[in-house]
């Protein structure tokens, strides 16, 4: 059986791939080059990772190739990134990129070159056509595969979802991975450890406004309420005594920012939210009303709630505690107990 496997250039990959081997599948190495650009010091880093993949795929002895998605990705992930930061939302480019390039066109590009299977670094688990958490639970990604259906994940496979980031670590040692110590990748993959606002100005021109609280009182400037989200509490650079600020509402129209005093302040805080372009792994949409657990970030642990009704192409999702900034065009992600039902995009709050 042909596996294709997604590297990166990380370790996650690489020990995907050295599993893969010892299992006895006949194991190729594809890189995705879904970015162009340099780094400051004029390197690219889509060329180190490359190196990377090459270095561990001699190690593997398994042949190795890459695909440039550079215009896939600016098409069907970077501008409707750009896009809705412009109206104001906070989307998730990471989901968007797993939907449309990493299980689309990577997986197409996969199944041409003669793959049974498609292999990635995720820390999640599938069985049968079902999406399962990781066994690492400060890792586990099912939260970005939400969007995928039964059908494709039944030619995909997560080699380390079973695993602790831990022990791939001593597995790619133990078996002289020359990525064994590199770090992970973190943030958005496009902006890296740069200044969001300064990467995305160059897109998004500055359009000075004001913070002002609820009661309509103003504290201080921003430089483009398409900068802020919802919760946001650095780099809003508003002094004075009493607590810190946070965002808690944006008016796109009027260019305002609406910011309140506290963490736990009331306005950051809502009941439930409507969501929209929903997506099950089944393909069905459970019975409503449906009550299991959810969460509305990544690193959220997940929360009791039930999917009340739907409403025309709108989806009402009540918690049984009030949720803190619940943000548009983040995810709500479905479960019950290790299974990740599905998800859908968060379109509002309701107070």
């Amino acid at each position: 059986m042909k596996v294709i496997v997604g590297m990166s250039g990380g370790v996650d990959s690489s020990v995907s791939a050295l599993l893969l081997k010892q299992q006895g599948y006949e194991v190729v190495g594809l890189f995705m080059k879904n970015w162009e650009e340099t780094d400051g010091s004029g390197s690219c880093h889509a060329t180190r990772d490359f190196e990377d993949v090459a270095s561990v795929c001699q190690v593997l002895d398994i042949p190795y190739y890459g695909v440039n998605f550079v215009k896939e990705y600016q098409e069907l992930v970077f501008d409707s990134f750009v896009s809705e930061l412009k109206e104001g939302y906070t989307p998730n480019p990471d989901i968007l990129c797993n939907r449309e390039i990493k299980f689309k066109v990577f997986l197409e590009k996969a199944k041409s070159l003669g793959a049974d299977f498609l292999a990635t670094g995720h820390y999640c688990q599938t069985q049968d056509g079902i999406l399962l958490k990781g066994s690492d639970r400060g890792k586990d990604q099912s939260y970005f595969l939400y969007t995928l259906q039964e059908e494709a994940l039944k030619g995909v496979l997560f080699p380390i979802g079973n695993l602790e980031k831990a022990e791939v670590r001593k597995l790619a040692l133990a078996h002289g991975l020359p990525v064994h110590d590199k770090k992970d990748s973190t943030g958005i993959c496009f902006i890296g450890k740069r200044d969001f606002k300064e990467f995305i100005s160059r897109y998004i021109p500055y359009h000075p406004g004001d913070f002002t609280t609820l009661d309509g009182q103003v504290v201080g400037r921003h430089d483009g309420a398409a900068y802020y989200t919802i919760g946001q509490r650095k780099g809003l650079g508003i002094g004075g005594p009493g607590d810190a600020w946070f965002v808690v509402k944006k008016d796109m129209e009027r260019n305002l920012v609406y910011v309140e005093q506290g963490s736990d302040h009331p306005a950051l805080y809502a009941r439930g939210l409507i969501a929209r372009e929903w997506s099950f792994v089944s393909g069905e949409i459970p019975a409503l009303p449906f009550t299991c657990r959810a969460k509305i970030r990544y690193r959220q642990e997940d929360q009791g709630c039930t999917i009340e009704r739907i409403e025309g192409d709108r989806l009402y999702v009540s918690f049984d505690v009030p949720q803190r900034a619940i943000t548009p065009r983040q995810s709500v992600v479905f479960y019950t107990g290790q299974v990740c039902l599905g998800g859908a995009l968060i379109e509002t709050a309701i107070p």
